[in-house]
């Protein structure tokens, strides 16, 4: 008998890395040099693992645009990846990006066909089905490809994410001419203009649907009296959206509209006045409302004409200005792992949102740094300048990541790397042990806490009895102190609240030293997991 699966299986499923957590290397500043945007040159997955301790529940919103996997070669990423890889690549970034959500945040992700439909169902195992926000169709392109296989590709697919649906709020968009001339006051009502909508519901849907079939009652089938007398019920299938004192109520204050002859089915009256927020999204996205891919590639041709070639399907200012305006508010992150072109980043400066973008390859420094760099000094007339009214103004910090911290000598045995120097030694055992990074000014063996009461020193001195003693001579009663050391002899269970750890060896096991290539081939024993999961599956069928 066929057993339903409730979630994707592919080869390498099982295969998560153990990623080392790097710090990053402020390599230059541009602009305000107290801005806290950052772009992140290096492998997406260990930035993103990076940020991971600093921006836990701190992103409002993240805006990607991955790899398609559609088997072309682009030349800033693979985009040929085979599909078990792909889906490896993208579980692995997803969930890291899921723990950096804020509570109120969501993630956007354009995608087309290829890899959509199972984008979605590994979406759903991440951020879970009830947080689904919906599937947002965007016209990428007016023209039609007469060389295509099948179908000329119109359309692409933008998948959106709450990360909690009952925390999130979705926001508005402006109102078109087209939305304003939805409103009318064909009565002369006194509040202005307005537009109206059914006082009915679908009976079969949703959880009044359930107690009807359950029943065969429904709390909203009742008749209501028209100016007219007579009694409206609601249409076959359908039943009322409010009760009858809701609607009793509408009805005295003159918001239920019955048509010019008082004979049609009753609408609820909505005013023009009360709207002022906008309107809410539809799921179809037009390129005369948000651009396509050639707007976009006209916005990088005029602002770095070198660069206009680099990339075939950038994605338009104004349909990552819709994305933010829908999911942020002005002072939220907004991050982009995918960085590309530098969309992201200069769209959410324009709106007033701090930013973090990743990006691995040298148009990281050739193709965004200038970028950014023309967004800042006000030279960027292009894009939602003009709609923002943006002058310029404001910063970034230029980071890479920092090489492994263990590298193997000459007998393959690992050692600190020689390229860390004592601060950045200390900043990464730090993060390594879940310790925030914050040296004290006065007491030099305070680099970093946990907590009020708990610290951490690393040092590669070797510590003596002596030198023990006078730290622990410092450390108040109800204060506790982690000490790595590169080499130490002491009695350990002297002081009941410093703990003693040597390193490397205290990090060996934790994660993947000295790895910089995520691209994720799968392994001869993933293969051999899942054969023998699928005969398995196939015994108990």
């Amino acid at each position: 008998m066929y057993k339903q699966r409730l979630e994707l299986d592919w080869i390498g499923k099982d295969d998560e890395p153990k990623l080392e957590p790097r710090i990053l290397v402020n390599e230059f500043s541009v602009g305000d040099s107290k801005s806290e945007n950052i772009l992140i040159k290096g492998d997406n997955l260990l930035a993103l693992k990076a940020l991971e301790q600093d921006f836990s529940n701190s992103i409002t919103c993240a805006c990607i645009d991955p790899p398609y996997n559609t088997g072309s070669a682009f030349s800033h990423y693979d985009d040929g990846l085979e599909h078990s890889t792909w889906l490896s690549l993208m579980r692995d970034r997803l969930k890291i990006i899921y723990r950096l959500l804020s509570p109120k945040g969501s993630i956007w992700i354009t995608i087309d066909d290829a890899e959509g439909h199972y984008l979605k169902v590994l979406c759903d195992e991440i951020f879970g089905r009830h947080n689904f926000l919906g599937t947002v169709t965007w016209q990428k392109t007016t023209s039609i490809h007469n060389n295509a296989t099948a179908f000329s590709s119109a359309t692409d697919m933008i998948l959106s994410y709450a990360k909690d649906i009952s925390v999130f709020k979705m926001g508005r968009i402006p109102r078109t001419e087209r939305n304003l001339d939805d409103y009318a006051n064909p009565d002369n009502d006194k509040r202005g203009p307005w537009t109206s909508s059914p006082l009915h519901v679908s009976l079969t849907s949703g959880q009044r649907g359930k107690q009807f079939a359950q029943t065969g009652k429904s709390s909203g089938l009742f008749p209501i009296v028209s100016p007219h007398g007579d009694n409206i019920l609601p249409p076959k299938g359908r039943c009322w959206g409010y009760s009858e004192d809701t609607i009793r109520e509408l009805n005295l204050n003159g918001l239920i509209w019955w048509g010019k002859d008082g004979r049609n089915q009753p609408r609820l009256k909505r005013f023009l006045k009360e709207g002022n927020e906008g309107i809410v999204p539809s799921t179809l996205w037009l390129a005369s409302e948000v651009g396509h891919n050639q707007e976009a590639k006209a916005e990088n041709a005029k602002l770095l004409p070198e660069q206009d070639q680099l990339f075939s399907t950038p994605k338009p200012e104004r349909l990552i200005e819709r994305i933010l305006r829908l999911s942020t508010e002005p002072g939220d992150w907004v991050i982009d792992s995918f960085a590309g072109s530098g969309t992201t980043g200069a769209v959410a400066h324009k709106m007033g949102r701090k930013w973090i973008m990743v990006e691995i390859g040298a148009h990281a420094e050739s193709h965004i740094v200038p970028r950014m760099t023309k967004v800042i000094e006000g030279k960027d007339s292009g894009g939602i300048t003009a709609v923002t009214n943006w002058q310029g103004g404001g910063g970034f910090h230029f980071k890479t990541l920092a090489p492994s911290l263990l590298t193997k000598d000459s007998h393959g045995n690992w050692v600190i790397s020689p390229k860390y120097n004592s601060l950045q030694l200390a900043q990464a055992v730090c993060k390594h042990e879940g310790f925030k990074f914050w040296p004290d000014p006065k007491l030099y063996w305070k680099q970093g806490y946990s907590s009020e009461k708990d610290f951490i020193f690393v040092t590669t001195e070797f510590l003596t009895a002596e030198r023990l003693e006078k730290i622990a001579s410092q450390l108040k009663p109800n204060e506790s102190l982690l000490i790595c050391a590169k080499a130490f002899k002491v009695t350990r269970t002297k002081y009941p609240n410093i703990t003693l750890k040597k390193i490397p060896h205290m990090l060996l096991g934790r994660c993947e030293f000295g790895r910089e290539d995520y691209s994720l081939n799968i392994s001869e024993s993933s293969l051999a997991t899942l054969f023998s999961r699928e005969s398995e599956v196939l015994k108990n069928e």
